[in-house]
């Protein structure tokens, strides 16, 4: 392992110092965690989510969150030195020591589960533990770098604030939350596969056993076929059978889906393709952000009131 490295200059200010922790939290990430949280609360709490509740559990999933990606930083600061994509990181860099970056991000962690234990229960604040445990030692410790099945039960990590969202708002876990849980980890195969298409190159380098890298590109895309076709389906069962959406969600998630499922053919029709590769890749980030919002927007009761005076006059005309 690399404790220090020269790669970029040490901080001149404190502003620095503050946007080189922020960094090390990688909070590009972050948003679409947050983002399936709240579409679980708000299906959850029927539309009407307490504002404090969600204030809380938005926070408290930030910080669990911040504090898993810090750690992976620590644990992955050799292969990110390595990769010209990730070099100039906080700890690769020099820029943070490992045992600095140990504590902030225990300090986060510690803040998450007070947080969530105090203003939301106890099952939230054991379901974001539980994400970090997950996600630092059976993703970033034993698959990643072992087995091509890494991003498939990885998954898991990044569907638990699902969970969170759900429990922080019914104190229990139910089916609806399950399925919110199965559609993220459905989801982040080939999400996270399209991006290693396009930077195959790079986990090949540092010996990371990427599906592209292993399998090849042909097998990866008839994964990412199959993965999206069962995303789009298990999407639809928040309609039927649960019957937890209704008619707005559906229409939302078929026309999202719809164009997942297009451009994961076209990718299975051009393996080698890169910039499909990133189109699908992209696009994946839309298709999650859209859908979780679809189901904020159904879950409201003006959403209800309106589709009742739609169906209503419709049923009129007929």
């Amino acid at each position: 392992m690399i404790e220090t490295t020269n790669v970029s200059k040490q901080h001149d200010t404190f502003l620095q110092v503050i946007h080189s922790y922020y960094l090390l939290t990688k909070p590009r990430i972050i948003p679409l965690l947050l983002i399936t949280t709240a579409g679980s609360m708000w299906i959850a709490a029927k539309g009407e989510v307490n504002p404090l509740l969600l204030l809380v559990t938005l926070a408290g999933g930030t910080l669990a969150a911040a504090s898993a990606q810090t750690i992976n930083c620590i644990y992955d600061r050799d292969i990110d030195y390595d990769m010209e994509r990730t070099r100039h990181r906080p700890i690769p860099s020099g820029r943070i020591q490992p045992r600095d970056a140990l504590i902030f991000a225990i300090i986060l962690a510690a803040l998450s589960f007070t947080l969530l234990t105090v203003f939301a229960n106890l099952l939230a604040a054991s379901l974001a533990m539980s994400g970090i445990v997950f996600y630092v030692l059976i993703y970033t410790h034993w698959l990643k770098r072992h087995s091509t099945q890494n991003i498939v039960i990885g998954g898991a990590a990044g569907a638990i604030p699902t969970l969170v969202g759900w429990a922080a708002v019914t104190d229990s876990m139910s089916w609806t939350g399950w399925l919110l849980f199965g559609i993220v980890f459905l989801w982040t195969p080939p999400h996270f596969w399209a991006l290693a298409l396009m930077i195959r190159d790079d986990y090949a380098k540092v010996g990371i056993p990427m599906l592209p890298v292993i399998a090849g590109n042909q097998a990866t895309v008839k994964q990412i076929w199959i993965y999206t076709l069962v995303t789009v389906v298990a999407s639809m069962m928040l309609v039927c059978p649960l019957g937890q959406t209704g008619f707005f969600y559906g229409a939302i998630a078929l026309w999202l889906g719809g164009i997942f499922i297009h451009k994961a053919w076209q990718l299975l029709q051009n393996p080698d393709d890169k910039t499909l590769a990133r189109g699908l890749f992209l696009y994946s980030i839309s298709y999650m952000m859209l859908l979780c919002l679809g189901m904020v927007v159904d879950s409201l009761p003006l959403t209800h009131q309106v589709m009742s005076v739609i169906v209503s006059k419709l049923h009129f005309i007929g």
